[in-house]
């Protein structure tokens, strides 16, 4: 990493939802955020669900969220890079947003190496044990014939039907949001146990569990969500040396946020 640098992780923004106007002032707090991270990143790590539902058809994609892709397109224009993990619910990200943005796709949690770190970073989907329903779901609504079949429906319907189910699945989950379960009913924490049978990291980075989390997993291995952009507003930066769970307390500089230590935020 060049000196001076850092690199920020955030998650889960659910773009579109509960309401055009909730949805907007969110966006617009994000945007606010990239643009003070923009002052020292050396890169950007989004993990996933930027959007509550995403489906890329041809030739028409689902209306607003521009000022967000408008920034990333500028991070990256100025040189910044930004990694973009798939959610669950924008797994139906193809080539326009990559294409218009510039961010950097990945579709399956990868390994770094980053300043002598060892990092262990995806969305967080489908991993550990439990959540069979899901796991099925995940691997029809990823099948190639299924999303040929999904794009042959007019947009005006198929948008409409995927906010609707999208938003079944996330009331479905959202009661457990701000909950914690217990390690061993947390199927991250016991997917993080398990991976680290087979190898050392140092940091476990991920999304999708909506709840700001920062906890040892294993001898000088930490567990660390990210939380989300709804409820709490949370991000990790990494200055090289160490990984820091973060509070956004305000649209000001980064310095005057607050740093979450010690386990789940609950």
């Amino acid at each position: 990493m060049t000196p001076g640098k850092r690199i920020h992780f955030l998650s889960d923004f659910h773009l579109g939802v509960p309401d055009a106007a909730s949805s907007l002032a969110r966006e617009k707090r994000i945007v606010a955020f990239l643009e003070e991270a923009a002052k020292d990143a050396e890169e950007i790590i989004l993990l996933g669900d930027l959007f509550d539902f995403w489906f890329e058809y041809k030739r028409a994609v689902p209306r607003g969220h521009v000022r967000l892709l408008g920034k990333l397109a500028e991070l990256t224009d100025r040189g910044i890079l930004v990694h973009l993990f798939i959610g669950n619910h924008d797994m139906w990200i193809f080539d326009y947003v990559p294409k218009e943005t510039g961010v950097i796709v990945h579709r399956e949690p990868i390994v770094r190496e980053i300043n002598g770190k060892k990092f262990y970073i995806g969305h967080g989907d489908g991993l550990g044990p439990g959540d069979h329903g899901y796991k099925f779901i995940k691997r029809v609504f990823r099948n190639p014939v299924c999303q040929w079949l999904f794009a042959r429906l007019h947009p005006n319907f198929g948008l409409w039907l995927g906010d609707a189910l999208s938003g079944q699945s996330r009331k479905k989950s959202c009661a457990n949001d701000r909950k914690w379960l217990g390690a061993d009913k947390e199927w991250l924490v016991q997917y993080c146990t398990d991976e680290l049978k087979k190898a050392h990291y140092d940091y476990m980075v991920f999304g999708h569990r909506h709840l700001p989390i920062d906890m040892e997993v294993g001898k000088g291995s930490r567990y660390v969500n990210l939380g989300d952009w709804i409820t709490w507003f949370t991000y990790a930066t990494f200055d090289g040396g160490e990984l820091k769970l973060m509070k956004r307390m305000s649209d000001g500089p980064l310095s005057g946020d607050v740093r979450i230590t010690g386990g789940p935020a609950v």
